[in-house]
């Protein structure tokens, strides 16, 4: 049925005739569409999140569920082929980032945020479901990539943008024992990919914007679930311990820079299949 639903996506019913507000709506849907199916694995995922109660499901803890259906999502995909093989690759390279950072951010020495409940899958106090949070943003522009047929113009040297990708992560670990270069590292990017325009095609035809745009865009969804789930007590930051509050709105330019450093990983397998650029 999805593989259908893919078909139908990226060959539609062609209607030269539309114009004005017409074109528009059917714009606004088929791009609607690509977003919902691009975010498969994040919507179920996420799905998971809001409606596994927090006690035990069938002597299961809340973390374990979690876990086993997220495996069984991921290989779904995979066995339907909604997924490649090397798209797999990349998304489980996400994940293994993902988790090292999670271990490191809820360290003793450091703290940044716990995981307060019980589960048989926790290591270094993570649950293993974890990865898959970082793991369902690569799938995310992995699958977007697909569908909307994505091409990149003034995309900046491969080089330039995977230096910019190392310093990111690295960062996320240092500001911890030295200064935080976030704000330097905002100013870089911004210079980086100031001309950076993402190319797709939502219907028939192809459309524009600024790349930045969409890395804030990505950013801003991704700290919206976030407050969801720590309302929903998946993890808890320190201030909300003793009663749940918003997540800092300076997490937002946090979960940016990681969509810059997962798109990076992404272009270059992308890379590998076909040039990123278009002609002047």
């Amino acid at each position: 049925m999805l593989n259908r639903l893919d078909h139908f996506l990226l060959n539609p019913p062609l209607l030269p005739q539309l114009s004005g507000w017409r074109r528009g709506v059917i714009e606004f849907l088929f791009f609607g569409l690509k977003e919902a199916r691009s975010c498969l694995f994040a919507g179920l995922f996420f799905s998971m999140v809001l409606l596994v109660p927090r006690s035990d499901l069938f002597g299961w803890h809340r973390y374990d569920v979690l876990l086993a259906g997220a495996v069984l999502i991921q290989a779904l995909m995979l066995v339907l082929k909604l997924e490649t093989l090397d798209e797999l690759k990349a998304v489980c390279l996400f994940h293994v980032l993902g988790f090292g950072l999670e271990v490191f951010k809820t360290s003793g020495h450091i703290a940044s945020w716990s995981y307060p409940d019980a589960g048989w899958s926790k290591l270094f106090g993570v649950p293993l479901f974890a990865g898959f949070m970082y793991a369902a943003v690569g799938s995310y522009i992995l699958q977007a990539w697909y569908l909307f047929g994505l091409r990149f113009r003034h995309h900046p040297p491969y080089w330039m943008a995977t230096l910019v990708a190392l310093l990111i992560y690295a960062n996320f670990f240092t500001h911890h024992y030295i200064m935080d270069f976030r704000g330097y590292l905002a100013m870089l990017i911004i210079g980086l990919y100031a001309r950076a325009t993402v190319i797709f095609r939502p219907y028939d035809r192809e459309r524009s914007m600024p790349l930045l745009l969409s890395f804030v865009l990505i950013g801003f969804f991704i700290w919206l679930a976030e407050n969801i789930s720590t309302f929903l007590h998946i993890w808890a930051y320190p201030h909300q311990l003793g009663g749940w509050s918003a997540v800092h709105v300076g997490k937002w330019g946090s979960w940016s820079l990681l969509v810059i450093m997962t798109f990076t990983i992404i272009t270059h397998l992308q890379h590998h299949r076909r040039s990123v650029h278009v002609p002047e």
